[in-house]
């Protein structure tokens, strides 16, 4: 008997398929410089919604994690003459030794008290940043000349090249997180996210799982930043404050929906875009912004994703009825 093939799995191929033959029909320096923002936001987000939207942790304070990805890998590359690919790595594997530091202590704090905790963490990260030891940020000045990735020889410093190594490293963190999330760990984060008494009950070690989430969390999150640092080739401390970054990160994820594998990429996308349709308004651009994101929460709570879901499951309940009633 053959095997069915899951209509989902369907789509996805044939939108990775699409994307992957764009450059072919665009040629847009400017719309490739906007898709691979979307895609640095939708590692990003992909992370921050394992540790919110399963595990229930709140956190605004992402940006630091970003700035950790960004600096570190940035100032590796710059002094110590290493691939960028490697810097990259090892400053995600700091943020996360320091995601996992940060979650202990916050692990006992819920909702408003977490919040101020994490936006704390992102201040200490951002006045680290601007007043470093040695100014060997550069404070506002930031830091200039960081080297493209190169493979196999051939450097990736054009949009449309820069772009296939997003999206690669995009689908292999949506893949990892959707494997996590059908693991053994995943079903222990969203039943602490569900209810964390009645976790601890089962004999789910709810500090170890919360400090798992936020070290992974942290991961995905420095290494979308230090993406960023090898794209643009020039970071400064106003990117990673709480307004420009953290805000942004979490209005992206809740946008789209929590606790999904396509909520973060629809968040990222839509947002992202809305942002950059807004330019041409100019002061009244985050007067717009605002409202509109406060009115879809208001009519889609759960996100675009959740709303979506829930027509597709009743149009699927119309279609059972019928069947039923020709039966």
């Amino acid at each position: 008997m053959k095997k069915k093939i899951n209509k989902s799995t369907v789509a996805t191929l044939i939108l990775l398929v699409v994307i992957a033959i764009s450059p072919v029909v665009v040629q847009s320096n400017y719309i490739y410089s906007v898709i691979n923002f979307m895609l640095l936001y939708v590692i990003a987000t992909s992370g921050l919604d394992l540790l919110f939207g399963y595990s229930g942790q709140i956190s605004l304070g992402h940006a630091g994690f970003y700035a950790i990805g960004a600096y570190g890998s940035a100032l590796m590359s710059l002094h110590w003459n290493l691939h960028p690919l490697i810097t990259m790595l090892i400053a995600a594997i700091i943020a996360t030794i320091v995601g996992v530091v940060l979650a202990y202590p916050a692990s006992k704090l819920k909702y408003h008290f977490l919040s101020l905790c994490t936006i704390g963490f992102g201040e200490i990260i951002y006045q680290l940043i601007v007043n470093s030891p040695g100014d060997i940020t550069s404070g506002f000045t930031g830091l200039y000349g960081i080297p493209a990735v190169t493979l196999f020889g051939f450097k990736l410093s054009k949009n449309i090249s820069i772009f296939y190594m997003l999206l690669i490293f995009a689908i292999v963190f949506m893949f990892v997180k959707q494997r996590i999330v059908h693991s053994k760990v995943g079903r222990a984060f969203i039943a602490i996210r569900d209810n964390t008494a009645a976790a601890n009950g089962m004999g789910i070690d709810v500090t170890r799982y919360r400090v798992m989430a936020f070290g992974i969390s942290a991961f995905y999150t420095a290494f979308a930043g230090a993406l960023y640092a090898h794209f643009i080739r020039f970071i400064s401390p106003e990117t990673f404050t709480q307004e420009a970054l953290s805000v942004p990160l979490l209005t992206m994820v809740l946008f789209g929906g929590l606790g999904s594998l396509w909520g973060p990429v629809i968040g990222s996308v839509v947002v992202t875009l809305i942002k950059e349709l807004l330019q041409a308004t100019g002061t009244y651009q985050m007067i717009i912004y605002s409202g509109f994101i406060v009115i879809v929460l208001l009519f889609m709570p759960r996100g675009i994703m959740s709303f979506i879901s829930g027509i597709a499951e009743k149009v699927k309940m119309k279609k059972e009825a019928k069947a039923d009633v020709k039966n």
